[in-house]
Parts: C-alpha cells; sequence; structure tokens
C-alpha cells in the first residue's frame, strides 16, 4: 500500500459519502420529495435525492425524542419499571395518541412503545417532561444533540413533530440520527419491531404500528413512520439480511420523504431496500481489531504502530465489481508516540478502478507509550538524518 501524507480525518459518519461519482448501476424510480439510501454495514451512501434539501419532519421528530430518552436510560436518569404521571399539557396533545390522561401513573416502559409504535404525541410529551423538566428545555436538548451529532440542517421546535414554522431536517440528517441511534443504543431497538401494541384502558383500534413493512418483510426491524399535510407521507426503514461472509449480518437504511399515501411510502422504501440488496454487494476487507497496516513509530516503547479499526471493514461494492476494488493508506509520516487506544490516525481509501469508494478513518489498535530518555534522543538524532 502506498502511503500519503495526511492530517487527521473526521470521524466515520462524517467520512460516509456518496458513491454517485463510480460506475453504479442505474437506481430506481422514486416517487418521494427526497429520499436516501444507505449501506449502514458498509457506512456508504448508495443512492440520494435531494438528501439536504429541509423539509418537515413530521413524527420522524420522535427518532431524536428516542435518543434521548434511551440515553436516559442508559444513564439511569429514568427506568423502564419508573412510572410517570401525566400532565394535562401530554393528556391534551392533538394528532397521534396513546390515550393517556392525568388519572393513570404511566410506566416508561409502555410510554416507550406508545411512542415508537402508536407514534403517541400525548407519551412522547411525558417522556419529554420527565427527561428535560419541561418540553421547552427538551428541546433545546434536541437541538444541542443534533449539533453534536452533525445534523447541519435540522432544527426542533417541539419533541413530537406536529408542524411548527421552522421544524425542519433532511434526508441525510436524519440518516445520522437513525444510524446513531441503531449504533449507540442496540439495547432498545426491539421496540421498533414491534407490530401490536396498546395501553390498557385503551382503545382496542389503536393497537397497530403503522410501519407496513413490518407486516411484510421480516427483515425489517424498524424505524418510524411520519405524516403530516405539509411533510406527506414518511419513512424511515432499517432491514437486516444475514449474509454468509459477514457476522451479524449486512443492515440498510432507507429514508423516504414526501411520499403521496401511506401504502406509496412503504413501496417506495421496500424498493429502494430491495435495489441495495441486490444492486450492490458487501466485502469485508478486514476483520474486527485486524492491523490494516503496522508503520514504524518514533520515539516509543513500541517500534510498530498497529492501525485498523475495532469492528469489521466493510464496503459496499456494485454487484460483480469486487475484483476492481484498490486499497490506499493515507497517514501522517513520520509518527511519533505516544498514541492512544483509539485515536484516529490516518485513512484506509477504498478505491473502484479509478473512483474513490470510500474512506475509513483508521484507528491505534494498541497504545504506544513514550520511551526513555535516552531512546527519544536517538530517535532524534535518526529523524533528522532521515
Amino acid at each position: 500500500m502506498n502511503r500519503f501524507l495526511k492530517g487527521l480525518l473526521a470521524p466515520l459518519l462524517a467520512a460516509a459519502m456518496s458513491l454517485a461519482g463510480a460506475q453504479m448501476p442505474q437506481g430506481p424510480e422514486v416517487a418521494a420529495r427526497a429520499y436516501l439510501l444507505m449501506d449502514m454495514t458498509a457506512n456508504q451512501v448508495l443512492l440520494e435525492k435531494d438528501a439536504d434539501a429541509p423539509v418537515e419532519p413530521a413524527s420522524l421528530t420522535k427518532l431524536m425524542s428516542a435518543y434521548l430518552v434511551f440515553d436516559a436510560l442508559k444513564s439511569g436518569k429514568l427506568a423502564l419499571t419508573q412510572s410517570l404521571s401525566v400532565s394535562e399539557r401530554a393528556w391534551k396533545m392533538p394528532g397521534s395518541r396513546m390515550f393517556i390522561d392525568p388519572k393513570m401513573q404511566v410506566p416508561v416502559d409502555d410510554l416507550v412503545k406508545g411512542m415508537v409504535v402508536q407514534s403517541g404525541n400525548d407519551a412522547t410529551m411525558a417522556l419529554a417532561e420527565a427527561v428535560g423538566g419541561t418540553a421547552e428545555r427538551f428541546v433545546q436538548l434536541m437541538n444541542a444533540q443534533a449539533k453534536a451529532l452533525g445534523m447541519r440542517n435540522t432544527v426542533y421546535k417541539n419533541p413530537e413533530g406536529l408542524a411548527e414554522p421552522g421544524h425542519t431536517t433532511s434526508a441525510r440528517d436524519l440518516a445520522i440520527l437513525s444510524t446513531r441511534l441503531v449504533r449507540d443504543f442496540p439495547e432498545y431497538l426491539h421496540y421498533y419491531s414491534i407490530k401490536k401494541y396498546r395501553y390498557q384502558g385503551t382503545p382496542v383500534a389503536n393497537d397497530t404500528n403503522r410501519n407496513l413493512l413490518l407486516f411484510r418483510d421480516p427483515t425489517v426491524d424498524g424505524l418510524k413512520t411520519g405524516h403530516t399535510n405539509a411533510a406527506g407521507y414518511c419513512m424511515v426503514a432499517t432491514a437486516r439480511r444475514d449474509f454468509p461472509n459477514l457476522a451479524g449480518g449486512r443492515r440498510l437504511l432507507s429514508i423516504v420523504l414526501g411520499a403521496s399515501s401511506e401504502n406509496a411510502r412503504a413501496n417506495e422504501s421496500q424498493k429502494l431496500l430491495n435495489w441495495g440488496y441486490t444492486a450492490f454487494e458487501a466485502v469485508k476487507l478486514f476483520d474486527a481489531d485486524q492491523a490494516v497496516v503496522t508503520p514504524p513509530v518514533w520515539k516509543g516503547q513500541e517500534n510498530t504502530l498497529r492501525l485498523g479499526r475495532t469492528e469489521a471493514v466493510v464496503v459496499a461494492v456494485p454487484a460483480g465489481g469486487a475484483s476492481r476494488l484498490k486499497t490506499d493508506v493515507a497517514r501522517p509520516d513520520p509518527l511519533v508516540a505516544p498514541f492512544m487506544k483509539g485515536q484516529t490516525v490516518g485513512t484506509l481509501k477504498v478505491m473502484l478502478d479509478d473512483q474513490e469508494l470510500a474512506a475509513v478513518p483508521l484507528q491505534v489498535l494498541e497504545p504506544v507509550r513514550q520511551a526513555g530518555v535516552l531512546s527519544r534522543a536517538w530517535d532524534a538524532v535518526r529523524l533528522w538524518i532521515k
């Protein structure tokens, strides 16, 4: 592999890039205002249209609300068995509802199901008030988290997604959020595959998940639907299909915004997912914790630095194109200790013919501490001569 002088690169999500510049398969016609298809296993965008255009998120807003709720659960601020009171504000929320009222004490586990499965605005408000203290403070947390995740085109005005001026996001930002939701909180993702749920004492007819793909495709396991008159019919769908060369399977994410009906958003999402699985193949280049390169290191207690990733390095390649892959490593030179485990040092560039297909940041797999004074002095002389 050749070496190029490069500085440190952005995090993995920021390094994910569109494949449109290479010799890519022709994508399907998708009847939606904006859409994006991402291979989450390879962290590559396979197809997109108007992915950065501002759109109303409708109930896709609840993906960020769930992110904050899951974070509160993980940190111990909330517990699934904990029961919450229902405020007047939560009870009177318009739109999709779980049908809870101030006479109830509702377990957090049920409120999460109400938010995710029933898309209940009342359940979302109850959780927002519990996490943020007030809905207004929760919205501040939502916007701070969006900024931290790199969602550049997103502004939240409320926790539930009802139409409000300035309440906007984009397909690309939804891809960033959905990817982090899946990776950061895998222990809570089972909520998104629940097909039917209702809280005791609430209407029986209000028990069905609006994600029609859960009932059509057994590989689909999430995530969320949304609809307002302005936003149209929207869906963020995830699917995981087994592949013999990939432990844990291959996960795709489709985002369809502004479809014409509930059935249309499901059909267009299914079309994108099926195309992604057939038009592209997943190629594993390196195993988890496998060194991609072991370049020399100076002034350290070790002579080499192991660079790779803690998860397998996988790329999505047009079907039949695996034999045309090439790789290069770009990294700083010289490498001078110390180096911490997990530190990003350079990148693995994956080329399809002459087009860059993916850029994967490389991390230090094992720390290298600084050597003693004499060893550092000797290496300083060697570097000067070099």
